[in-house]
């Protein structure tokens, strides 16, 4: 990544040497911002080509195959169809909260995106609270959907958001607590200090099975928590049309439509981060050679774990409210509570894995 190094320097310094430096310095930021909408608009639009693609591997189906080779621009013509539809809304919604809504995932997911170290050198915002920043970042979402199911003034829309509610508030504590125990282990909560540590081999083997079984409830829990099958009774169209953003059309449909596979992309990236090297390529392959793009071997496992992610969706039937509640308070919290103290134990005694 040299080159992205030698690029964004040269950047820098052109903008400091034309400019002031409160202009050059907002100017830059306005740079970066705009780098990461960038990223956020594609990587959502092609994950939802992914998405159908995987869908249609899964069932023994051409998947989208008509707008460009391959079916590559489906999603942006979906998006052009999406920004061109008429705005509409219920006569009795609470207009500024249901405007308001659509908001909030967005922002939440951009903000979360912008500590996520997408390389040694492509990183917006590396903070020593990495990981607690994301968790507090994450919980805020779930406001935009209860907006925006209180607001339409629809039950349907109502009863989505309840759930989602109870749903996110539920689950959090898993994604927290298996996090937690990852963060016992190495010691530190910022992101790119956890991917140096793994320099002598991935946490998920360093932590022995108490890393294994935290890997394992995290992934069901951020499932669980971006509202995905088969966690998916917020917007369960066989009970409730379309749930929460039932009243939503239009751009305003899209943002929380988007919202979900940004969220999914920046669950697979924790996932990365925190249990598979981040950045850095397996058993060092290509860690010497500075030519070597490291954001490569960062999107490709991020890729496998958005897959897996895919993967539930088209194998599990969906829960009951009382199974997903069942799952969480019964199972995934107590084994999570005794994960974290047998965590404490391993590096107590010193049992992690070095090379």
């Amino acid at each position: 990544m040299n080159l992205l190094l030698t690029i964004t320097s040269t950047i820098h310094d052109w903008l400091f040497d034309i400019m002031p430096v409160g202009a050059a310095s907002f100017v830059e930021m306005l740079l970066i911002a705009l780098a990461y909408l960038t990223v956020f608009a594609v990587a959502g639009l092609y994950l939802v080509l992914l998405e159908r693609k995987v869908a249609a591997w899964f069932q023994l189906r051409y998947g989208p195959n008509r707008v460009g080779p391959a079916g590559m621009f489906q999603t942006m013509a979906d998006a052009i169809k999406l920004v061109s539809k008429e705005m509409y809304g219920t006569n009795r919604a609470d207009k500024f909260l249901y405007n308001l809504a659509p908001y909030f995932p967005i922002v939440t997911a951009l903000l979360a995106m912008a500590v996520i170290p997408f390389s040694e050198q492509f990183q917006a915002f590396d903070i020593n609270i990495g990981i607690f920043f994301l968790l507090a970042v994450s919980s805020i979402g779930v406001i935009g959907i209860l907006l925006g199911g209180w607001a339409s003034n629809n039950k349907y829309s109502l009863i989505g958001a309840m759930r989602s509610g109870l749903q996110v508030v539920s689950y959090e504590l898993s994604v927290g607590l298996s996090l937690l125990t990852m963060v016992v282990l190495t010691g530190s909560l910022q992101l790119s200090e956890i991917i140096e540590l793994q320099k002598n081999g991935w946490l998920i083997v360093q932590g022995h099975i108490p890393a294994i079984i935290a890997f394992i409830i995290f992934m069901i829990a951020g499932t669980a928590e971006t509202n995905r099958a088969p966690f998916d009774l917020v917007e369960a169209e066989s009970e409730l049309g379309a749930g929460f953003h039932t009243e939503y059309s239009g751009m305003k449909f899209a943002y929380f439509f988007l919202a979900e596979f940004i969220n999914m992309f920046i669950i697979s990236c924790i996932a990365v981060i925190v249990f598979f090297g981040g950045w850095l390529s397996p058993f060092g392959i290509t860690d010497e050679i500075t030519w070597f793009p490291s954001v490569l071997w960062f999107l490709g496992k991020v890729l496998v774990m958005v897959f897996l992610m895919m993967w539930f969706r088209w194998t599990f039937p969906r829960l009951r409210v009382d199974q997903l509640l069942n799952l969480e308070w019964k199972y995934l919290l107590p084994i999570n509570l005794f994960n974290l103290v047998l965590m404490a134990v391993v590096v107590w005694l010193g049992w992690t894995i070095t090379y």
